[in-house]
């Protein structure tokens, strides 16, 4: 009888068993791409954890490990596991040495393993942290002291198996489901992150659950452009693709992982994927690539696009209601394909043409940015989770969409929209999501009152809100973070993410914004401009970008955008008026994960934002500081 409650192990040895010759893994080594079948994978994976023991890794053991997504991050966790031990995996994003120092000795691990490209990070704290005996690299690099080859741990491991034939064996027998596989990080944006517990069953049950509004073809071939060590990849990625007998391939990072960016378009291409996985900052960059491409093919192309992307957005409404109702929109549909099969196709070729759609993660993903995705045919399904819950909550899936909702809810779990008094909500009327099933965490490592907050009578506290759809309850609409709240100088409390969202995602001329308003008389949106935009906009208005008045042009337009949510304006009535922006603050600081300003999930971090900018913001509460060409905002627009 099999296993109800299998554990990461049982998962891994049934699906390799299923489709043992497949291909699972694809990696590009030496300027070819390779082909790792699902038997392999496993071989290696219990290789590397017979190796892991023979340098006498225990159970319940920790392991940190920080590398680029790779085939070796995948065998190396499977090893850990295999073993019965807990991967801690890192983000490669991590700059600090206080971040990373704080992870790998809050988790207590024993062993650090680490890539070409991480390994100067880890070299940097490693004297301060007593308990790591080894570091183990995975690449041929010339070691320092106390450190060793994965390679050579791979050696070690066939030779312990043929010394020891029993004792992997009993090890892997000996883990449950309810051991913990990974304690995984926040990105901790406000104080000391929190070490998410998440045991073999949150994730086999996760999958399960994420099967549920998910499915991919057998032989499909997913591209994981995000960092490996986030939950989302593991359980969208790996194991989802696992299960269907679909394969995974990563984006070759090199010596640095400056060179992985520059990669992703050339693997898109080479890859050809069915599915890929995207955040709403991925999304966005393709979108501003696409127009950049369509200018560039000039005035004719830019028009023909321009009218079909209308008429698909048009037709296509929020997918769920397509085409409806026909006696108003069957006209469209030979217009959409003349421009699908003239434009729309040749963008959908720069992604190898097999596209059938995104994965985007990430709470919010403007409504607008939906519908362009599915006009140009490559929709992107968003869905929301965290990592709390391992991480999948709820996801739109093809044939099942509302575009604005982050999806139907997974099964089986249980969902609540809770009041502040913790009384259940109707369908329809907005409080914070509470979630309960067998993907909720463990708990937080080594901090009880945390965990107590967060998990009440076996109930998940997200710090979300959202609601229920009213026609579909299965439907699940986030509106944003507890903590992101604005507050009126009446009390009144808004929001504000899905309009900072929806202003940058629907502006070709502004990359990030952030509302503001803590008890103040008035809204401010801070924007950080795309200069370049701005600059040929003018430019074709016949204004110098370098002048004083050519400046103002580009002021006005970013006015403009920012006035298209007033009555009149394009976008009226998306938001509330009370709280649309009195004034702007054009910001000359991008937000980046090194200055803090971007989490390692491209995630805004509000506060530190708010700090920097502090006292422009309190400019923009002075009568001068209200004005649109104050001194700040035109010394900002200024092309350098």
């Amino acid at each position: 009888m099999e296993n109800k409650r299998p554990t990461i192990i049982d998962f891994v040895e049934k699906y390799t068993a299923r489709y043992a010759d497949s291909t699972f893994l694809r990696e590009k080594a030496d300027g070819a791409w390779t082909e790792t079948s699902f038997r392999q994978t496993r071989d290696e994976g219990r290789i590397l954890a017979a190796g892991f023991m023979s340098i006498g890794l225990q159970k319940g053991e920790k392991v940190a490990m920080i590398a680029e997504g790779r085939n070796q991050w995948i065998f190396t966790e499977l090893g850990i596991l295999y073993a019965g031990a807990v991967n801690v995996p890192l983000s490669f994003k991590l700059e600090s040495d206080h971040d990373l120092l704080f992870r790998i000795n809050h988790s207590d691990s024993r062993f650090v393993v680490a890539s070409q490209s991480q390994i100067e990070k880890v070299r940097r704290v490693i004297d301060r942290c007593p308990e790591v005996e080894k570091v183990i690299v995975m690449d041929r690099i010339p070691l320092k002291e106390n450190e060793m080859y994965l390679d050579d741990i791979r050696e070690a491991g066939i030779k312990y198996m043929a010394a020891h034939p029993d004792e992997l064996e009993q090890r892997i027998a000996s883990v449950k489901p309810d051991d913990y596989a990974n304690i995984s990080y926040t990105s901790g944006t406000t104080a000391d992150p929190k070490g998410i517990l998440l045991t073999h069953r949150n994730y086999t049950a996760n999958v399960e659950q994420a099967r549920s509004v998910i499915g991919v073809d057998e032989g499909s071939v997913m591209l994981i452009i995000l960092p490996l060590d986030h939950c989302f990849a593991h359980v969208a990625g790996f194991y989802v693709m696992m299960s269907y007998g679909g394969s995974i391939a990563t984006v070759p990072c090199g010596k640095s992982t400056v060179s992985l960016l520059k990669n992703i378009p050339v693997a898109i291409r080479e890859v050809r994927p069915h599915v890929m996985l995207s955040v709403p900052t991925l999304s966005k960059n393709f979108k501003k690539n696409f127009e950049k491409g369509i200018r560039q093919s000039g005035a004719f192309a830019e028009k023909l696009y321009n009218i079909g992307l209308k008429q698909a957005m048009a037709y296509n409404r929020e997918y769920y209601n397509a085409g409806k109702p026909v006696w108003k929109q069957w006209w469209r549909k030979p217009i959409i394909s003349l421009v699908d099969k003239l434009v729309f196709s040749k963008i959908r070729a720069n992604f190898g043409g097999r596209l059938q759609f995104f994965v985007g993660g990430g709470a919010l993903l403007d409504i607008e940015l939906q519908k362009y995705f599915n006009a140009i045919g490559m929709p992107i399904f968003q869905g929301y989770g965290l990592s709390e819950a391992t991480p999948v909550i709820c996801a739109n899936s093809p044939g099942y969409a509302r575009f604005g909702s982050s999806g139907r809810t997974v099964q089986p779990m249980d969902i609540k929209i809770c009041d502040e008094e913790g009384n259940s909500l109707p369908a329809g009327e907005t409080g914070e999501i509470v979630i309960r099933g067998e993907n909720v965490m463990a708990g937080y490592w080594k901090n009880p009152e945390a965990t107590a907050k967060t998990i009440v009578d076996g109930w998940l506290h997200t710090g979300d809100r959202g609601y229920l759809c009213k026609e579909d309850p299965r439907f699940l609409y986030v509106t944003g973070r507890f903590k992101s709240l604005l507050i009126a100088s009446d009390g009144e409390k808004y929001s504000p993410e899905g309009y900072e969202d929806s202003l940058a995602d629907g502006s070709p001329y502004i990359e990030a914004s952030v509302l503001y308003n803590n008890q103040s008389p008035y809204t401010v949106v801070l924007v950080i401009p795309d200069k370049t935009a701005l600059a040929e906009a003018v430019k074709k208005e016949g204004a110098d970008p370098s002048t004083e008045e050519g400046r103002k042009a580009m002021l006005r337009l970013i006015q403009a955008e920012v006035d298209s949510y007033r009555p009149g304006g394009k976008h009226a009535g998306l938001f509330p008026e009370k709280w649309l922006p009195a004034a702007v603050i054009v910001g000359d600081t991008p937000f980046t994960e090194q200055n803090g300003m971007l989490n390692t999930t491209m995630k805004m971090v509000r506060g530190k934002v708010e700090k920097f900018y502090a006292a422009r913001i309190e400019y923009a509460m002075t009568p001068e500081g209200r004005q649109l060409f104050n001194e700040k905002n035109l010394e900002s627009i200024k092309i350098n």
